[in-house]
């Protein structure tokens, strides 16, 4: 019988680790822009920064270039802000409210009537 316990206690304690893995994980988000072409690209839920960006810079690139990096993020979201005269701004932020807010206020600072373009969030963040 305590042989029984003792088995079943060291089964749930691999499933807790299991899970507390997966909680673990750190995804990655990257979103690109054009100041140029004004096109971007975004990622999200990669397993590094650099594949993150790889690939948002990337699908920015599809529309032509001139394109970079505007802002990546761990666990987290992003955002890209642009104003009327096609300067931008960027932010992150655990949720999407605060990566906005934090793009806007970016934008601003050198821009006029920003607003935000993309926002993206990776898993287990809004």
């Amino acid at each position: 019988m305590q042989k029984a316990l003792v088995l079943l206690m060291m089964a749930g304690l691999a499933v807790t680790l299991v899970a507390a893995e997966a909680a673990a994980r750190n995804y990655y988000g990257a979103i690109s822009y054009s100041q140029r072409t004004r096109s971007h690209g975004y990622s999200y839920d990669y397993g590094s920064r650099a594949s993150a960006e790889q690939s948002a810079y990337n699908k920015c690139s599809q529309y032509g270039g001139g394109c970079k990096i505007a802002v990546w993020f761990r666990n987290a979201c992003g955002a890209l802000a642009v104003g009327q005269d096609g300067g931008w701004g960027s932010g992150w932020n655990a949720n999407r409210p605060g990566a906005e807010a934090a793009a806007l206020n970016s934008c601003n600072s050198v821009s006029y009537g920003c607003r935000v373009i993309r926002w993206v969030c990776t898993t287990g963040h809004q």
